[in-house]
């Protein structure tokens, strides 16, 4: 065999295939070539090395002495290599922390990741969850989503979209307990609402029904767990627009008046001054704006 002054690598990725699945077949489908190119590549090496690699019996392969040998040294530079690339891939690789909230995180933010991580596979996300805060000094993460007028002390604060709210059920529990013809008929329902209570205290104020009491009240802090509630038909909700206007539109959910309240505050995206001159920064920034602005 003489010396070669280039290694046929390609060959050689095939041959590592094939050797370490013992099958051509096999190899191909890993490859995403045809059975025939693997074993026109492995002959093509046999015959330029003049070893013979494997012992072809019908739909079985094995390999050689030789092929062993080589199996060994390639499986072996092959699985260097890979830990050398991971380790410049994991040195390349940048992290952004965020705060959400939990409804903003489950329902806006969850669904888009498959999107971001295809935009910015070298960004990785760390999420925490987003209490309320009134300043630089309470925020703890590199980005953050909050729900206010803007008026941060010390931060950058971008207006994402504005949410409206409206009362929202089960076509379940309507069907169940009917006659929702007027706001007033709620006082027959029972309600599950977030520990303020301030969007169905505005939501009755604007329908003249500042004093109404429900036939039951449930108070929780977690908003998504307030939403599940009403889709397992125990209650009426203070839905958030848009963020379940999905269950809406799957008949999940339904709004049996068409009055919303339409409150003073929005989410706005915080950064402290200067954080956007990190790329990764930046770049988190930009692609929540630019999916915030596909909402308007």
């Amino acid at each position: 065999m003489q010396p070669h002054q280039r290694l046929p690598l390609n060959a050689l990725r095939t041959f590592e295939s094939a050797a370490r699945l013992l099958s051509f077949k096999a190899a191909a489908e890993e490859l995403c070539v045809t059975p025939q190119s693997v074993s026109s590549q492995i002959r093509q090496l046999e015959a330029e090395w003049g070893v013979l690699l494997f012992t072809r019996r019908p739909r079985q392969i094995s390999l050689t002495d030789a092929g062993r040998s080589l199996a060994q040294v390639v499986n072996r530079t092959f699985n260097e290599l890979r830990r050398e690339m991971d380790t410049f891939a994991l040195q390349n690789r940048k992290t952004v922390t965020l705060a959400v909230g939990p409804i903003f995180g489950a329902r806006w933010l969850l669904p888009r990741m498959d999107a971001f991580s295809r935009l910015y596979p070298h960004i990785d996300l760390v999420l925490h969850h987003s209490p309320r805060i009134t300043s630089a000094e309470q925020m703890e993460t590199m980005v953050m989503i909050d729900w206010g007028n803007g008026d941060w002390l010390g931060l950058n604060a971008k207006r994402l979209f504005e949410v409206t709210f409206t009362p929202t059920l089960s076509p379940a529990l309507l069907a169940r307990l009917g006659g929702l013809k007027d706001p007033s008929d709620l006082a027959r329902y029972p309600v599950v609402h977030k520990w303020d209570r301030e969007e169905w205290a505005s939501w009755l104020d604007l329908v003249g029904l500042g004093a109404l009491r429900f036939a039951h009240e449930v108070t929780m802090r977690d908003s998504n767990i307030v939403l599940q509630a009403a889709l397992d038909g125990h209650s009426v909700i203070m839905g958030i627009f848009p963020l379940i206007q999905s269950e809406i539109d799957a008949g999940r959910l339904v709004c049996p008046f068409n009055i919303a309240y339409h409150p003073t505050r929005a989410y706005y995206l915080l950064t402290r001054p200067g954080a956007r001159g990190t790329p990764e920064v930046r770049d988190v920034c930009d692609w929540i704006e630019a999916e915030a602005c596909l909402m308007e």
